[in-house]
């Protein structure tokens, strides 16, 4: 009786559509996100808030940038990791214009400039499908990593050719640049991922998403019942990019602190579809899922022999971890396509009968 639905009635269409109807839910996300922006910051290290939890939060947004696209729209990508390095490189000449914005606006700013490259490399989508479309948008990567090299404009021509991040703040507080805390910039990137992951589910939820999942499931019936299919379809690039480039924004201003242009190359993309397929696909918190696996298992596979004392070479624990995932894509693509997620929504399901048997 812990977990159950039955009683709680819906009396407007607002209840019955809303993101968490079941009270234990909001009572449930409440306290995780209390825990978040209060207890962390309070009690984990500045290791584990750098190299663990701030990682897992923006590769989150990506992972639910690259979902909107290919597990709601049903659209393939393989260009994620370059949209995020144009949200990077944008919000990097945004300081450069506009050195007296906040850095925050500026950041959210530069997604609208990875939304128009991604509009305007989903234009293809309308012709080709599948296969195509992958490569389509693997050569916009392997484009976009060329720009970013070749073009010494968006990096201010710097001799190293990299992006040197400057110190921002607000309110008197350092957000950007070396002497901002990683609670300060912990703080801001889960600030940035709850409010944008609560706009997604909202989107998805809603009219523009259910147009998204009518074209993945059969385009040519969404068609013949009234859905634009070009509009739709580049909304989706759009909106994927959008997310992407914010997420690449914080990449880089609010983890890396610098980057290069090789910081956006096709292995970000893959990492950002792999943690989308072992999260699963059409689901917002599988995002959170899978980059909580990806970014997490390196330091449980470096952890775990060091307890038992048994030493460890980095190229060992590399090569272990690209056959762990490996192993876990083939599993989840042979046994649970819809990937963490539906476990998590399995394991809620029995909670809801609990303690009563089967």
């Amino acid at each position: 009786m812990f977990y159950r639905e039955t009683g709680q009635f819906k009396t407007s269409y607002a209840a019955e559509a809303a993101v968490f109807p079941i009270l234990q839910d909001r009572i449930g996300i409440a306290i995780v996100l209390a825990g978040a922006f209060f207890v962390v910051p309070l009690t984990f290290s500045d290791f584990w808030i750098s190299a663990v939890l701030i990682p897992i939060l923006v590769y989150s947004l990506a992972a639910i940038g690259l979902n909107v696209l290919t597990g709601y729209a049903g659209q393939v990508s393989l260009g994620s990791g370059g949209f995020m390095g144009v949200g990077a490189y944008a919000c990097y000449k945004l300081t450069t214009i506009f050195p007296g914005v906040n850095i925050i606006v500026l950041i959210v700013a530069s997604g609208f400039a990875a939304a128009a490259f991604g509009a305007l490399f989903g234009l293809p989508s309308l012709r080709i499908k599948g296969f195509y479309l992958a490569v389509a948008t693997l050569a916009a990567q392997f484009f976009l990593s060329w720009c970013f090299v070749r073009v010494p404009w968006l990096y201010n021509y710097n001799v190293s050719g990299a992006i040197e991040v400057p110190t921002r703040t607000i309110l008197g507080v350092a957000v950007t640049g070396p002497n901002a805390t990683p609670t300060t910039r912990y703080l801001v990137v889960l600030a940035v991922v709850v409010a944008m992951t609560w706009a997604a589910s909202n989107v998805v939820r809603g009219r523009i998403g259910r147009m998204w999942m009518a074209v993945r499931d059969m385009d040519i019936a969404a068609e013949l019942i009234g859905i634009r299919l070009f509009r739709t379809k580049l909304l989706a690039f759009a909106v994927s990019s959008f997310y992407c480039g914010v997420a690449g924004a914080m990449m880089v201003f609010l983890w890396f602190g610098a980057a290069e242009a090789d910081s956006f190359n096709i292995d970000l993309s893959f990492r950002i579809l792999f943690m989308v397929i072992i999260g699963g696909l059409g689901s917002l918190i599988g995002a959170f899922f899978g980059a909580a696996l990806i970014s997490g298992l390196p330091i449980v596979l470096r952890s775990v022999p060091d307890a038992f004392g048994v030493p460890i070479r980095a190229a060992t624990v590399e090569h272990i971890q690209f056959m762990v995932v490996g192993a876990l894509i083939i599993f989840f693509l042979a046994v649970e396509p819809a990937g963490l997620a539906r476990l998590w929504q399995i394991g809620k399901q029995k909670l809801r009968v609990w303690p009563f048997p089967y």
